[in-house]
């Protein structure tokens, strides 16, 4: 079975959310006509190698590119942009930021000539009402977002914002805060949340990188704990999941990589569907698994 079919066929189950009215629009969403309703997407982004490799992984996201509705935009909420406060990306030519070290010079010298739209950015101060968001011209785009699009959107033709995450806030902040951006799905702005549900970099056995799915046993818990309260729309297990044990611990010693994936289950609407893609473990501390709603 191709990637395709695969992920026509995973499990489909209906999820809840809420909308906002999309009177509150104007400069950049007025120019634009009402679409089919855009999924919603969490990506565990992995090594940023992947920008510039051919594996499994990143053949799931050409497929997702090819087959999903071309957005007119894309937000992306990345584990690599933590501020404090909330921020947006307003600038007409976002950088393309490396923000690691140590990898090979062609992912260094990789181009990935995405434009942002201030418009859309200032649309998203306006529609944020439950805090004051700042328009920022210094970020650009992390490899939370490049990496991923650079294989989606391999021409770098639709705008591209990221939304930074203020790291002094708790999950169910976040979950409040992405509620707001839901009127932007009927708009054709993708949303994509950018991280690892598994991400514990101290305890990853760089020997087993490349063996196919290999996850400790506390990992694979973990993997399987949050996907079942996707499953079960039990969001506030999730926003509580220090509690959920030692192994969610091991998994999420740091919120950074895993907050994504709370702005991604508040967009979530009744109407979607569920399904999860590149559901493997590697390196045995960190996770691959995606979700899409929608």
């Amino acid at each position: 079975m191709n990637r395709t079919d695969f992920l026509k066929t995973l499990s489909l189950l209906p999820l809840t959310a809420q909308s906002m009215n999309i009177a509150e629009f104007n400069s950049f969403t007025a120019n634009l006509s009402s679409t089919e309703r855009m999924p919603v997407l969490f990506v565990g982004h992995g090594s940023p190698m992947n920008a510039i490799e051919n594996n499994g992984f990143t053949q799931t996201w050409e497929d997702l590119g090819k087959r999903l509705p071309t957005p007119k935009a894309v937000l992306v909420v990345s584990a690599h942009w933590l501020t404090r406060g909330t921020h947006v990306t307003a600038m007409e030519l976002p950088k393309k930021i490396n923000d690691f070290g140590g990898f090979p010079r062609a992912l260094f010298e990789s181009t990935y000539p995405a434009k942002g739209s201030p418009a859309l950015a200032s649309e998203v101060k306006e529609i944020i009402k439950s805090t004051n968001v700042g328009l920022d011209h210094d970020w650009g785009l992390d490899h939370g977002a490049w990496s991923i699009l650079k294989k989606m959107y391999p021409e770098a033709n639709i705008p591209i914002l990221q939304l930074s995450i203020d790291y002094y806030q708790p999950a169910s902040y976040h979950y409040a805060l992405a509620k707001q951006l839901s009127a932007l799905r009927d708009k054709g702005v993708l949303i994509l949340g950018s991280g690892n549900m598994v991400h514990n970099l101290r305890m990853v056995a760089f020997n087993r990188m490349n063996e196919p799915n290999f996850g400790f046993d506390w990992a694979r818990e973990a993997n399987g704990l949050f996907k079942k309260h996707i499953a079960d729309g039990n969001h506030q297990a999730l926003f509580d999941y220090e509690k959920l044990g030692e192994a969610v611990k091991l998994a999420v010693p740091t919120p950074d990589h895993y907050y994504p994936l709370i702005y991604t289950l508040a967009l979530q609407d009744k109407k979607d569907d569920l399904s999860f893609f590149n559901d493997q473990l590697q390196g045995g501390s960190l996770s691959m698994t995606s979700v899409m709603f929608g």
